[in-house]
């Protein structure tokens, strides 16, 4: 077994502050030139002006941050890689099922598509708070969490959490602030090239710290890809509940599909998520299991600090802090990206609805997100006694993206369904789902699993919605595909 972490040494600190600063540069130099004129397109969809390659690297990174190199790798076992393979599905998806649709709705928030459906803008407000609960109360600060967390464990540092935390939301503050998603989409994919490589070394180099073995002395629990009825992710709910998860978070989720929507075409649109989809296919799985595997063999059950403490083992000072540079580019792009989602989702969705017309979204995004920041920072210490946090953050988001998804479900696949029905159906998915995460599972009087209680809570949630249509309403919905729709 190796030893304890090493103290940070001077050449660790100079490289992470040099390359974040050049990756900083880079990215300004990119974006200097370009125009702006305040419209929430501007700040929000980077003017429409984002290559494929640049909406890739955005979505990549926007996903790809501490949550998954710290929590997944945190399980230490190689089950986990399946939220990423599945996460290819989830892409493909969007980009043949969504991405004409919203770009045929002219959409900046997928919200603006659930008013378009239903006719009504009281649903479009219900699913801007929600999403805006969901990035205030468990996105950002998880995203602060996990970087501050890693940044600890890499460094040796006694400093705590907060600290680190501090400095990265500040940085990523900053990026949203003077840049919009302009700067956050190109920050993503300089950082991304960076990040994805060395983290593809660090599975190499970690291979071979163990003699490209991590099978002996290693629990078959943690080897098998077949999940047992106790495990995070039990094989059979990947023909249940996975797919809906997928459809949500990269489909219907304001803070992935924001990138796809800054496209010139949806073709060009398209081009960017299918390279995201072979990044996440090809690259992401081994980077987010295999060292925590091997972190277990070398230190033990370590939890969400293996993957820090193995790269200050195997990497040499001045690499390690290299790829401390990127993940903090990571952390930044993933709390940035958020940051300007919200900012977005409040700005069209409710400054502009309720309180008045924005003559320059430049001023109130900087406002906004400075608000959004601090308490982000205030909310990190709710998620240090958190067992795992990559776990906490997926049973957290059911609470959300099932109800989210039956009014898309609803609304997509069924004509003349009123507004207040759907968002009948949504309190109801809130409800139920808070209900068994907080009292039926821990109380041992429901025991599926969270996965599996999600099509409960999405199937019901739309029953729901469709009854209060018919029933309170006195509408009569129909299928998309019946002739009666059709018409």
């Amino acid at each position: 077994m190796l030893g304890t972490n090493p103290t940070a040494s001077g050449v660790q600190i100079i490289v992470c502050i040099a390359l974040t600063a050049l990756v900083g540069l880079a990215t300004w130099l990119k974006i200097r030139r370009a125009k702006h004129d305040g419209s929430s397109k501007d700040v929000f969809l980077a003017g429409g002006g984002l290559s494929w390659l640049f909406v890739a690297g955005s979505i990549t990174l926007t996903n790809l941050s501490t949550d998954q190199l710290v929590g997944m790798n945190g399980n230490q076992m190689l089950l986990l890689a399946w939220w990423e393979i599945c996460g290819f599905f989830g892409l493909l998806i969007l980009a043949f099922v969504f991405v004409p649709i919203y770009y045929r709705n002219n959409c900046t928030t997928v919200t603006e598509l659930l008013e378009k459906r239903y006719g009504g803008r009281s649903i479009r407000t219900l699913i801007s708070a929600l999403f805006l609960f969901g990035n205030i109360l468990i996105y950002l600060p998880a995203a602060l969490y996990s970087g501050g967390l890693f940044m600890q464990s890499l460094f040796g540092s006694t400093m705590p959490i907060l600290f680190f935390a501090g400095i990265l939301a500040v940085i990523s503050a900053a990026y949203t602030i003077f840049g919009g998603l302009r700067a956050v989409a190109v920050m993503d994919t300089y950082s991304g090239i960076g990040i994805l490589g060395l983290a593809v070394l660090i599975v190499i180099l970690a291979l071979a710290a163990v003699d490209w073995d991590i099978v002996s002395d290693v629990p078959m629990e943690r080897l098998s890809m077949i999940g047992g009825p106790d495990s995070p992710i039990p094989f059979h709910t990947l023909f249940t509940g996975m797919i809906f998860i997928q459809i949500f978070y990269w489909s219907t989720n304001q803070n992935i599909t924001q990138r796809a929507m800054a496209a010139p075409t949806v073709k060009e649109a398209q081009k960017g998520v299918m390279a995201a989809a072979i990044v996440r296919i090809l690259i992401v799985p081994p980077i987010v299991v295999i060292p925590g595997v091997v972190a277990y063999k070398l230190f033990g059950d370590i939890g969400d600090a293996a993957y820090g403490r193995l790269v200050a083992e195997v990497l040499p000072a001045w690499l390690s802090g290299a790829f401390a540079a990127m993940v903090a580019a990571a952390v930044i792009t993933t709390f940035s990206a958020v940051l300007n989602s919200s900012v977005a989702l409040y700005s069209v969705d409710f400054h502009e609805q309720f309180i008045g017309e924005v003559n320059d979204h430049w001023k109130l995004a900087a406002a906004v997100s400075v608000l959004l920041t601090v308490v982000a920072i205030m909310l990190v210490p709710l998620y240090q006694n958190a067992e795992s946090i990559i776990n906490l953050l997926q049973q957290l988001n059911g609470l959300l993206s099932m109800p989210i998804l039956s009014a898309f479900v609803a609304g997509l696949l069924f004509r003349n369904v009123a507004a207040p029905a759907a968002i009948g159906g949504v309190i109801w998915g809130v409800l139920l789902y808070g209900l068994y995460t907080f009292r039926l599972e821990p109380a041992g009087i429901i025991t599926m699993h969270y996965i599996d209680f999600m099509v409960v809570t999405l199937a019901t949630s739309v029953i729901a919605a469709l009854l209060t249509n018919r029933i309170i309403l006195g509408n009569r919905a129909e299928f998309f595909l019946s002739p009666k729709a059709a018409a």
